[in-house]
């Protein structure tokens, strides 16, 4: 019999085995157990363009269903700018480099943000 930790780490490995067979950029896995009831891992990926950050997230979901894990949710693939995809235990964030850096959910649970942009710059707040 498998602990909750042995099955939360082989959902997160394969999420991020995932993540770079897509070339994702700037992986963070983030512990979040101590900080909410409602997930133990957060795990957030860059993708340069939107398809990729949809080919990024395709992959988890899919990886996840053949190691049978189960997937609660999916949220963002008509977008394709964040894409979240729910396991329960761990969520995995997958956002275009813009949107990653102004919504900065890194620092929102105690994770180190990446400078994904010159300067921190926000296209969009203008």
């Amino acid at each position: 019999m498998h602990s909750t930790q042995d099955i939360i780490e082989k959902i997160v490995t394969v999420a991020v085995a995932a993540l770079e067979d897509i070339k994702g950029k700037d992986i963070s896995v983030i512990d979040t157990a101590e900080q909410t009831p409602l997930f133990a891992r957060l795990i957030i990926a860059t993708g340069d363009s939107t398809r990729q950050v949809k080919a990024l997230a395709r992959n988890v979901a899919e990886e996840w269903k053949d190691a049978d894990i189960e997937i609660l949710s999916s949220e963002g693939f008509d977008s394709g700018e964040w894409v979240l995809v729910d396991a329960g235990d761990v969520v995995v964030h997958v956002m275009l480099p813009a949107v990653r850096d102004y919504y900065d959910i890194e620092t929102l649970w105690g994770g180190e943000k990446p400078s994904s942009l010159p300067g921190g710059n926000k296209p969009w707040a203008h």
